[in-house]
């Protein structure tokens, strides 16, 4: 007997609409545990909004979500009280780190306590305990004891980005999504954010990055999605997509990058 294993994130048939504009329409895809994968497609795809949909920045209006062992059936969920919203999403959450474009670093704190926050918060985390792991994680994405005590302003966009990885993993998430992550960097800063995510690769950490970043995307993907009008047109290999794309659009979207 040939036992298939159980995706660690699961997405089955998700809509999401704004006002009457469908954005995602009837999105599925398994995600297995280590996976790194990209998304990529045309500006307005949904490549972004379904992201959101997976940690629960957005509801979504139909579809099941399953992460890690949390599963949350989307449909009619907009009737649902708020505050029973609210706790669906937080157990998911729990289980999901999220990096953005912008880094979204609290200003007013310094690199290290940007990274200790949450984890006293939401999980209770002693002082002590919170900072030993912030830094752990600093070093971790390559900001050592001298970049602990900046302020992010006092900080390059990639050292921004990086000290904004450590703050996502602080949390010990399942997984971790990156919504374009280096789109607000300078071309000689985005090596540095990448090398990043290509180490958690090889530590285990599952990923699903929405990028534009091709080269990233062939070199460092166990396989990339491609996205167009709210569809998932294609999943590929690395290497098959970027050669043999079996769909026209995909070809058609590629051969600005080829």
């Amino acid at each position: 007997m040939v036992f298939m294993p159980v995706p660690l994130l699961s997405v089955l048939n998700l809509h999401k609409r704004f006002d009457e504009n469908p954005i995602l329409k009837g999105v599925s895809l398994d995600v297995e545990a280590g996976d790194l994968v990209s998304i990529i497609g045309p500006s307005g795809c949904g490549k972004s909004t379904m992201l959101r949909c997976l940690n629960f920045l957005e509801i979504p209006d139909a579809g099941r979500i399953s992460i890690a062992g949390v599963t949350i059936d989307c449909q009619g969920l907009e009737d649902a009280p708020p505050k029973d919203i609210q706790t669906r999403a937080h157990e998911l959450r729990q289980r999901v780190g999220m990096v953005f474009q912008q880094f979204n670093l609290f200003p007013h704190r310094t690199v290290l306590e940007n990274t200790m926050l949450a984890p006293m918060i939401v999980h209770g985390a002693k002082r002590e305990e919170a900072e030993a792991n912030g830094r752990r994680l600093l070093e971790k994405v390559g900001l050592g004891s001298e970049f602990a005590h900046r302020y992010p302003a006092q900080m390059s966009g990639g050292q921004q980005q990086r000290a904004a990885i450590a703050r996502a993993l602080a949390m010990n998430p399942k997984v971790m999504l990156y919504d374009e992550p280096t789109s607000a960097l300078d071309p000689e800063l985005v090596d540095e954010v990448l090398k990043v995510m290509k180490d958690l690769d090889a530590e285990g950490m599952t990923q699903i990055v929405v990028t534009h970043e091709m080269r990233f995307a062939r070199d460092a993907s166990d396989y990339i999605v491609f996205m167009e009008g709210g569809h998932i047109v294609e999943i590929s290999d690395e290497d098959e997509i970027f050669t043999h794309p079996k769909d026209e659009r995909t070809r058609q979207f590629l051969r600005r990058f080829i």
